[in-house]
């Protein structure tokens, strides 16, 4: 009988041999204390606080011996958490070397939370599961937000529209410092580990768009309203300014008191400006905003030195078939309308008058909100306005006088 014979005959075959020399080999390995499962280097472990005193604490990962947490490892622990680590609490932690030249298992609790705030980031971006956190800081580009142990960056086109529109400032610090402390929601949109690499979203966490937002903005908005916005483009006709996060129109008209025949004249993309609401279509969505309305009118300083009645020097400078147009001085014109340029009728301006021509007028009307002054040529002898003309001759002989008399004083004190 061959010996496969004889293994046959008693119940072995080469499989049922193999692991009964495996069951045997496991148990001397246990009896001589060499069963025991080791742990290797970059391992995560959960282990079991075995003691904690200033500068060490004792885990208990299964071994025969306790691995220790010292150094730089215990010093990186955050001085609330290490507070509140307990003897008998289940810790993670890492494997920096299973044996020393001192024969210590080295561990590591703070590089085996940030492993596992990887994985739960990781896990988060597959699930896209929304997290609740807050803003704990900002740098050039955006917002700094935790997940677990790790420090996320939410890029500033990823923060939720309604956040950036009440973005104001040039500076990091005026544009998101008073958000820190601020709750927030994100998503986890992508993970590097060995770039240290967290990047979150709060738009992709928001259920607001772009149209609801405009919507609720121009809701809360009433016509006077100031508010500080972005300019985010500019046309021919005028310039789109974000307010809110719903964008208006200043027409060109409203931009500037100064005449311009573009905006971007004055303004460019990404400037901030303050702009005063003065229209509001709720049915059609439009926002129609002014910038020159909170800017002093040049016009009105001007005209302030003129009155009705007043004779005045102007050049006249158009004629139309309505009238024609005075300048009194410079950016000030008048219209002396067809009515008032002759006592006899006439079919048009040029009849009596050419572009160029220094005439006398008389004021006969200021419309300031409209920026118009009315002129007149016929009235010019009006005996309406004798006794005006009258004082104000007195007026002009007195000053004449008084300043003759300080020139002569002036002189006697000299000699």
């Amino acid at each position: 009988m061959n010996q496969n014979d004889a293994q046959l005959e008693q119940g072995l075959t080469p499989e049922n041999e193999n692991n009964e020399n495996h069951t045997n080999m496991a148990s001397l390995l246990e009896k001589e204390g060499l069963g025991i499962d080791f742990p290797r280097q970059g391992e995560i472990r959960n282990g079991v606080v075995a003691s904690v005193s200033p500068g060490q604490i004792l885990v208990s990962v299964g071994t025969k011996s306790e691995g220790v947490i010292s150094g730089r490892e215990y010093d990186l622990i955050p001085q609330e958490e290490l507070q509140k680590l307990k003897v008998g609490q289940e810790i993670p932690v890492f494997v920096i070397n299973p044996e020393d030249s001192n024969g210590n298992l080295v561990l590591s609790y703070v590089r085996a939370r940030e492993e596992v705030s990887w994985q739960e980031a990781e896990d988060l971006m597959a699930s896209k599961q929304t997290v609740h956190s807050s803003i704990v800081g900002y740098n050039k580009g955006g917002l700094i937000v935790p997940v677990s142990t790790l420090r996320g960056f939410v890029p500033a086109s990823q923060i939720s529209l309604s956040r950036r529109a009440g973005l104001t400032g040039e500076t990091p610090e005026q544009r998101w410092g008073k958000m820190v402390g601020e709750e927030v929601d994100v998503i986890v949109i992508e993970v590097d580990r060995e770039r240290r690499r967290l990047i979150l979203s709060e738009r992709a966490a928001s259920t607001e768009t772009r149209e609801s937002l405009k919507e609720r903005v121009i809701e809360e908005l009433n016509e006077g309203d100031v508010r500080t916005g972005r300019v985010t483009s500019l046309a021919d006709f005028g310039a789109f300014v974000n307010i809110s996060g719903a964008d208006g129109l200043v027409h060109l008209s409203e931009i500037s008191w100064d005449r311009i025949t573009k905006p971007s004249e004055v303004l460019e993309v990404g400037q901030e400006v303050k702009v005063k609401v003065i229209s509001i279509d709720r049915e059609k969505k439009r926002i129609g905003l002014s910038i020159r309305q909170l800017a002093d009118d040049p016009w009105i300083a001007r005209a302030e030195k003129y009155q009705p009645g007043q004779l005045v020097e102007g050049t006249i400078t158009r004629l139309t078939k309505f009238g024609a147009f005075a300048r009194l001085e410079e950016d000030l014109e008048g219209l002396i309308h067809i009515s008032e340029i002759s006592e006899k009728r006439i079919e048009h301006p040029k009849e009596v008058l050419r572009e160029g021509d220094v005439v006398t007028l008389r004021i006969i009307k200021i419309d300031p909100e409209n920026h118009r002054i009315g002129l007149s040529l016929r009235r010019v002898d009006s005996m309406a306005y004798a006794d005006m003309d009258w004082q104000t001759l007195l007026d002009d002989d007195s000053g004449e006088q008084e300043s003759s008399t300080d020139e002569e004083t002036g002189s006697e004190e000299e000699a």
